[in-house]
């Protein structure tokens, strides 16, 4: 079994010792310290654990998780600098090291950065570079109009916002396809809308077309079905509100309660929408 620094890893318990656990399941055996050891842990269970290395570059298992693994990308906080680099908080007791050379600009402490996080081709150590856009994927995007993808929103621009789409590729969303607001760090849920001939991909956060309104005209009945028949959301009801409830535009909003409507299943209130009698009954 090849060990995977930087990653979860799937190793056994071999035996303990006074100061934990030792794993096997690579060429040495990987101590846990009995501070991450769970509780009913016995010799023979397999272990889900994250390898990295300690101060004196001994590799060391923790089953604490950390917010990024070798390969991601990943918004993370500036816990403390010093004269050689910043160094991140990851969700490990040893936190995560950016030199200055890779950094855009100098990181200040409790600055949040978006980072690739990756393994010193040097040094083998595990660190991250805020110079994201040499570890994205040179790969044609193998997407499709509406194929839905995880976005890690990156930063704003004129046009909208970059994302890293799926972990490896470069995306734009519009302003104009942003109903709600967005945050560099905030991961989303999206559509991809085309990729270019050139590989960049344009997103969207919703579903394109009719699909995406039958889609949401069943939600929409649902919810009303459950919600004792009525919702005082309207066509009058700011965009912010709906998405909040819903999670959609207003736009596909008022086409689901329009198709609704025609379909004799709600009526139109100034407070609101309101299931019809046949409806209510079902």
């Amino acid at each position: 079994m090849k060990l995977q620094l930087g990653k979860i890893n799937t190793l056994t318990v071999d035996r303990r010792a006074d100061h934990g656990l030792y794993l096997s399941g690579g060429p040495e055996d990987i101590l846990l310290p009995n501070k991450y050891v769970p509780e009913g842990t016995e010799i023979g269970d397999e272990i889900d654990v994250f390898l990295y290395l300690d101060s004196e570059e001994r590799l060391i298992a923790t089953t604490e998780k950390p917010l990024a693994e070798v390969g991601d990308f990943a918004w993370l906080r500036v816990a403390w600098v010093n004269n050689f680099g910043a160094f991140l908080d990851w969700g490990l007791m040893k936190d995560l090291f950016v030199p200055f050379r890779e950094q855009k600009m100098k990181m200040q402490k409790d600055h949040s950065y978006l980072v690739h996080v990756h393994l010193d081709p040097e040094t083998y150590r595990i660190m991250a570079s805020a110079k994201v856009e040499r570890y994205l994927s040179e790969d044609y995007p193998p997407y499709h109009g509406g194929d839905e993808v995880d976005c890690l929103i990156w930063q704003k621009t004129d046009l909208g916002f970059k994302a890293i789409v799926d972990n490896r590729f470069a995306g734009l969303l519009f302003d104009d396809e942003i109903f709600r607001q967005l945050h560099s760090g905030d991961r989303v849920k999206a559509y991809v809308k085309q990729v270019r001939p050139d590989g960049k991909i344009d997103l969207s956060l919703q579903k394109k077309g009719q699909q995406a309104v039958e889609d949401f005209s069943d939600v929409l009945l649902r919810h009303l079905q459950t919600n004792g028949g009525h919702t005082p959301l309207g066509d009058k009801s700011p965009a912010e509100e709906i998405y909040a409830v819903f999670g959609v535009s207003k736009k596909v909003f008022k086409k689901a309660v329009g198709d609704l409507y025609r379909r004799r299943l709600i009526t139109i209130a100034a407070d609101g929408l309101q299931l019809t009698s046949d409806t209510t009954a079902q």
